[in-house]
């Protein structure tokens, strides 16, 4: 049954990456997700259902729209194929838990402001606060261990965010310093600090490829969401071993 869970799992997960794609690119703009219906941005061609089975008709048309031809990002599909893994290895790992739902909607949170970041270099508040009640009620029924370490977790995460945007005078985005308020509910509070060090690290590393890249000053804009996304996630699956190593280091 574990197998049939994951592979559900999974299923779900790509069907939810692509809702997803849909939302992280229209709620910054402030348009419905549910108005107009999916479409081609180049010819504005409805899309019909041969055009959005996930992954399999970007594979099908060659990331390419029907109609006119104009080339899709394949940051679509990339999105559906990493929220339905997320999603299989969330099932996989904890099983048919009431941590399955903290699991599941931190995914989903993480994937939506990766796409938003990416696109608009903006994390929306109205996405934190659908989801801010979601966790907090879902952490309720699977509680850290001590449950208060979620509170201090919050208040360290949005306090030292918020610490290094006014020492650094706007070098931190206010999207940035919310969400890490939600994360340290997750988390907690050692795991919410590593993850700031390991999002850090990984944001310098990407924004040294990127100026590379570009060739450009080192004024060049790099978002830090998917930095922060993929910090989370790491340690949220692997926070406590890699805490662990740690300490037998030393």
């Amino acid at each position: 049954m574990e197998i049939v869970y994951t592979v559900f799992a999974g299923v779900f997960g790509l069907v939810f990456g692509s809702f997803y794609n849909v939302v992280g690119l229209r709620v910054p703009k402030k348009e419905s997700i549910v108005s107009p219906p999916s479409h081609c941005v180049s010819c504005n061609r409805q899309l019909t259902v041969p055009d959005l089975v996930p992954v399999f008709s970007f594979l099908f048309l060659r990331g390419k729209c029907r109609s006119c031809g104009a080339k899709v990002s394949p940051i679509y599909a990339l999105t559906e194929i990493v929220t339905a893994f997320l999603f299989a290895f969330a099932t996989w790992h904890l099983g048919i838990t009431a941590e399955l739902a903290v699991a599941l909607l931190f995914i989903s949170l993480l994937v939506i402001i990766n796409v938003s970041d990416l696109a608009y270099m903006l994390i929306p508040d109205k996405i934190l606060l659908f989801f801010l009640p979601l966790i907090l009620l879902a952490r309720f029924f699977s509680p850290l261990q001590p449950w208060w370490d979620s509170i201090v977790g919050a208040a360290v995460g949005f306090g030292l965010l918020f610490l290094i945007a006014v020492i650094s005078k706007g070098g931190m985005g206010g999207g940035d310093i919310k969400l890490f308020f939600v994360i340290g509910l997750v988390l907690g509070t050692v795991q919410t600090l590593l993850t700031l060090f390991l999002a850090s690290v990984i944001g310098m590393v990407i924004g040294i490829i990127v100026l590379k890249i570009r060739g450009q000053g080192r004024k060049t804009p790099v978002p830090f969401g998917p930095s922060i996304a993929i910090a989370a996630i790491v340690v949220y699956f692997y926070g406590e071993e890699m805490i662990d190593w740690y300490w037998r280091l030393l």
